[in-house]
């Protein structure tokens, strides 16, 4: 179809003439409304972004009880399941920091009761930060 007839045809639906393609010979195009079409790209463009960020992180205190870090592990479960990075941070304020041991300890048990529900790999290894202790898994 000749440009000036696809451009009168255009006008008269109040819509927009977009070239679909550049390769071809002669050019293809279509009629369409073209704010809708970007819109429709942002849109696609967004869905296809990670969301979130790759690195989640999850808290743990120094007294935390046994029944809280299998809710925590369960957590880690789903961040993990879905492709996504954790970092174990367990913040040591005033005389705890003198127990770190005893923090280890903890960090140890909330990693192994999150090997039983999925298989991890330890990104980073536990690092003692100024604040505190921290760990980074993924999954296998």
């Amino acid at each position: 179809m000749p440009l000036i007839e696809a451009l009168r045809m255009s006008r008269e639906r109040n819509l927009d003439l977009m070239q679909v393609t550049e390769k071809a010979t002669p050019p293809v195009c279509k009629i369409g409304d073209y704010g809708k079409y970007l819109y429709q790209q942002k849109k696609k463009e967004k869905l296809s972004k990670p969301s979130g960020g790759e690195l989640k992180g999850i808290r743990l205190t120094f007294r935390i009880s046994e029944h809280d870090l299998e809710t925590r592990a369960c957590q880690a479960e789903k961040f993990l399941k879905k492709g996504k990075k954790i970092r174990i941070e367990m913040k040591l304020r005033g005389r705890e920091r003198a127990l770190q041991e005893f923090a280890k300890g903890k960090i140890e048990k909330f990693l192994e009761t999150l090997e039983k529900l999925v298989p991890i790999k330890i990104e980073r290894g536990l690092q003692r930060k100024p604040r505190g202790l921290t760990v980074i898994v993924s999954k296998k």
